[in-house]
């Protein structure tokens, strides 16, 4: 992913320090903002490989530090839960002024808390998730239970959080008892994605519950089994990522083809191109967007199939087409077609189809072999299953494949 460090101002005039990170070589399908955790940074490992996860699926995300927190300016110990509502406001008022209003409201543990406290107040906003959300966000009671008289009784107590000393002022405590977020969330009117842990140690399970029964549909929960609150094991975080942004889209829009190559209808079949990063490649073909790759092995990212892979399932997806259509016609009870593809290259002594097929066997030259093996579901009959198995090797794709095909490349202005 690209990277641009940037910073913007809350209302008291203190410099907030964030990373938008974007997506390689392609515009953005969406813009989304992410708030940290309690007392964590925008540079959290988790907050980074999920952030990362989103970038490669075409989302522009926006992760920042909180007032006093990271590297943004202001004291730690002068905020409260309201000053977070503040940041964030600030944030979004940043991306819409510079780019373009966030649809995705992501936060994490106490940051999730303050997403669904302020989704509401923006329109934009199509989508909110929240990781590891208190349902009361005055929880954090018990991570300062060691200070607790003394914030009462003094107003304040320096407490040790990670391994780190913050100061604590009995405002912030009670402020976080005002804040009603059940009927803030059962108000929020906006798809909800919640994750949580089952064996989350700092917020348990049972604030999910709570979470999901407060909030309307559409609402959706996904089980982190045995992650930890911070999500420390990257795979768990990597996770997180995939399935949010393939959830994201169904409320944001699809993935958009890149505006510098985006097709004119009627004039191209398919768009490809492939810019800095390795060899991912962009692709629009019929009006929809994809991506091939390289696997790692060959120097790629492998952010897709490769183009041999794009090919066997052209030749895979126009025989099963060419079933379904075959069936439908002769009203066979054709349920479902599956094909796999196999691809090789083979010298041409060793194809034994080369003969039967009319191909002049050069003495040691190759040629690559297509194997399609099909599974025909549905109760045909002998015969209509070998009538398939017939019409399956006449798919347009096959036929192309196997005829003499003219390429031509030039340079276009």
């Amino acid at each position: 992913m690209q990277i641009k460090t940037v910073t913007f101002e809350n209302n008291r005039g203190e410099r907030l320090a964030a990373r938008l990170d974007l997506p390689v070589d392609t515009q953005p399908v969406a813009y989304a903002l992410f708030a940290h955790c309690f007392t964590c940074s925008k540079n959290l490992k988790a907050v980074t490989t999920i952030s990362r996860a989103l970038t490669t699926q075409g989302y522009a995300v926006l992760r920042f530090d909180f007032t006093g927190l990271g590297e943004s300016e202001g004291d730690f110990s002068e905020t409260t839960f309201a000053t977070n509502f503040e940041d964030l406001r600030a944030a979004c008022r940043f991306l819409s002024a510079q780019y373009e209003p966030p649809a995705l409201l992501i936060g994490h543990s106490l940051g999730g808390a303050a997403v669904l406290a302020v989704a509401g107040e923006f329109p934009e906003v199509k989508a909110v998730a929240t990781i590891g959300a208190p349902c009361d966000p005055a929880h954090v009671r018990h991570l300062l239970r060691p200070a607790l008289d003394t914030i009462k009784t003094v107003g304040e107590a320096v407490v040790d959080l990670g391994g780190r000393p913050f100061r604590i002022k009995k405002q912030f405590l009670e402020e976080l008892e005002r804040v009603n977020l059940e009927d803030q969330v059962r108000t929020m009117r906006r798809p909800l994605l919640l994750f949580h842990s089952p064996t989350d140690q700092i917020v348990g399970i049972e604030n999910a519950a709570c979470l999901f029964q407060a909030a309307r549909h559409p609402k959706s929960f996904v089980s982190l089994d045995q992650a930890d609150h911070l999500l420390s094991n990257s795979d768990d975080a990597a996770f997180v990522g995939e399935v949010l942004g393939a959830w994201a889209r169904r409320y944001v829009g699809r993935r958009p083809v890149p505006d510098t190559y985006r097709l004119d209808p009627g004039e191209a079949r398919a768009v490809v191109r492939t810019g800095r990063a390795h060899y991912r490649t962009d692709i629009a073909a019929d009006g929809h967007a994809l991506v091939a790759d390289e696997p790692a092995p060959l120097g790629g990212t492998d952010a897709g199939p490769s183009p041999y892979g794009y090919l066997a399932a052209a030749l895979g997806a126009c025989t099963t087409i060419t079933l379904r259509l075959y069936a439908d016609r002769k009203g066979w009870p054709l349920e479902a077609a599956t094909a796999y593809i196999y691809h090789e290259k083979v010298h041409l002594n060793d194809c034994t189809e080369c003969a039967e097929q009319g191909i002049e066997q050069t003495p040691g030259g190759k040629i690559d072999r297509f194997t399609v093996e099909l599974t025909l579901e549905g109760a045909l009959d002998a015969a209509q299953r070998q009538r398939l198995l017939e019409i399956a090797g006449r798919c347009p794709v096959h036929r192309t494949l196997k005829s003499p095909v003219v390429t031509r490349t030039r340079l276009r202005d």
